[in-house]
């Protein structure tokens, strides 16, 4: 086992000082005691609680002394002339301004040669201070691999058919799989609370149970801030058109999807750019519905800090976030509002795009980024650039099936029978509609129906239309010209 091979490497190594940072504390001292057994060395554990009390398999916890205070119990420690084991747990609360106390470190530290006490800070967040930090090693617990959280999860459904005679929890391959997968960045007791939650309900793992997963998921890692987790993905049957898009990222879901693949390449991330209305936020929330995948989405405006170095430090922590999310789908939503330069920021937005460059040049963790974006002309050239990222899509205005197909899906939508209304009439009379303004037809029609106390018409729809000036034409000169830039320099996605 790594973690124990690790392990027994620092203390072979005479390491003093050894801090370990994670949540499954149980899980840390089961190891510490396999490893000082192995060995056959002495280890206890102190906490505030308890004060000091030897370690042993089983239940049973032999009290040693009361040292509930951090001072007494480091100057028992020095004082102890047999080598052993020290776990502290939650020491971090008892360091800060306390030089007596560093100091008492630094002497056990510095005895080591002659007396190999070793002390192990365990907690699930911990930062030596600088004086004593030069005497330590950080020990990084391994998370699970693939073949362990597909066994927690056999060891859930079987404690779970255990207490229901005759019955199995039921599930297929594929959804299995996704669950794996979004598990993947989780402790072993993470992992099984988590399971145990998706199958407890009604004894079953379904595609139903894998947003609240990711939902859970998101919020054991703390991550609200400028990354947000989107718990509704849409499905691509919600999006009308984008045939060569959804072509394109079908060919892509199994070599990303599928972590257990060794792929020297794996998909980067796409430009969603087109006219405003098109579909584009509403595809890049389709591509994690596609992917089974969680949709975490960075908000340039919750990103940017006053304080000079605060808004690249919030941008690096979001994309450290989004990496133990993996596999997911990140999305940065008209990106060109948080890096287009501005000659009064300081040369902040300058800042965020190096850092996002480089993250992007670097990362090894499959985050499929997908930003959106109304105005990639005022993006900075190194960044729509082939191999930042695979490819740059143009979601232009629908042709006269799709417009139809986007009528069909919205009229369903609202329990109003596609199939009662003349589709193609409706497609002709939206000629030159973004996919948002046919939408809004929709609801005007339904509320002018509502105010006449009629069921809608056709006619409502059409009066709708024919009352509302199209983006196409009050902005006429905006969207050729991004067309024109579109047509040599991006791929259709219709």
């Amino acid at each position: 086992m790594k973690d124990s091979h690790d392990m027994g490497l620092l203390l072979d190594s005479r390491v003093p000082l050894i801090v370990i940072e994670t949540y499954d504390e149980k899980r840390a001292l089961d190891l510490l005691l396999r490893v000082a057994n192995q060995r056959k060395k002495g280890i206890f554990r102190w906490s505030v609680t308890d004060g000091l009390a030897r370690l042993s398999f089983g239940p049973q916890v032999v009290a040693v002394a009361d040292y509930t205070d951090p001072k007494e119990i480091l100057e028992h420690i020095k004082q102890t002339v047999t080598p052993g084991i020290y776990v502290l747990c939650d020491f971090h609360h008892y360091l800060e301004g306390e030089p007596r106390r560093l100091r008492l470190i630094k002497d056990i530290a510095q005895l080591h040669y002659s007396v190999p006490n070793t002390l192990v800070f365990l907690s699930h967040q911990f930062s030596l201070p600088s004086e004593i930090s030069r005497y330590s090693a950080v020990l990084q617990l391994a998370l699970p691999s693939d073949e362990e959280i597909t066994a927690i999860i056999r060891e859930e459904a079987k404690q779970w058919a255990e207490g229901k005679p005759g019955e199995r929890v039921k599930t297929d391959s594929d959804t299995l799989r996704k669950l794996v997968a979004n598990l993947k960045g989780l402790s072993h007791s993470e992992v099984r609370r988590l399971a145990r939650g998706a199958i407890i309900d009604d004894g079953a793992i379904t595609e139903d149970d894998i947003p609240a997963v990711n939902k859970a998921k998101f919020e054991l890692m703390d991550m609200e801030g400028v990354l947000s987790f989107e718990y509704n993905t849409a499905k691509f049957s919600n999006v009308g058109g984008l045939n060569r898009l959804k072509t394109w990222l079908n060919e892509r879901h199994d070599i990303f999807c599928d972590s257990a693949a060794d792929f020297k390449d794996v998909p980067k991330g796409i430009m969603l750019t087109g006219v405003q209305g098109g579909g584009k936020s509403l595809a890049a929330k389709s591509i994690a519905g596609l992917w089974g995948l969680p949709l975490l989405r960075l908000d340039f405006a919750a990103l940017y800090n006053k304080f000079f170095g605060e808004t690249e430090r919030n941008l690096r922590e979001a994309l450290k976030l989004a990496e133990l999310m993996a596999p997911c789908v990140l999305w940065l939503d008209e990106i060109e509002k948080g890096l287009s330069s501005d000659q009064h920021d300081s040369g902040t937005s300058k800042r965020v795009l190096g850092s996002l460059l480089t993250w992007m040049a670097e990362r090894k963790a499959r985050v499929f980024m997908v930003a959106t974006s109304n105005d990639i002309t005022a993006l900075p050239p190194e960044l729509v650039r082939k191999g930042r990222l695979d490819e740059i899509f143009f979601v232009d205005l629908p042709d006269k099936p799709t417009r139809a197909e986007i009528f069909s899906i919205h009229l369903n939508k609202r329990d109003l029978a596609a199939q009662n209304f003349d589709l193609d009439l409706l497609a002709d009379q939206a000629e030159g509609f973004s996919g948002a303004e046919i939408e809004q037809a929709i609801v005007a029609a339904i509320y002018s129906a509502a105010a006449r106390k009629t069921d809608v018409s056709e006619q409502h729809i059409v009066d709708e239309i024919r009352n509302t000036s199209p983006l196409s034409v009050v902005m006429a000169e905006k969207i050729s010209a991004l067309r024109n830039w579109a047509r040599e320099r991006a791929v259709s996605a219709g």
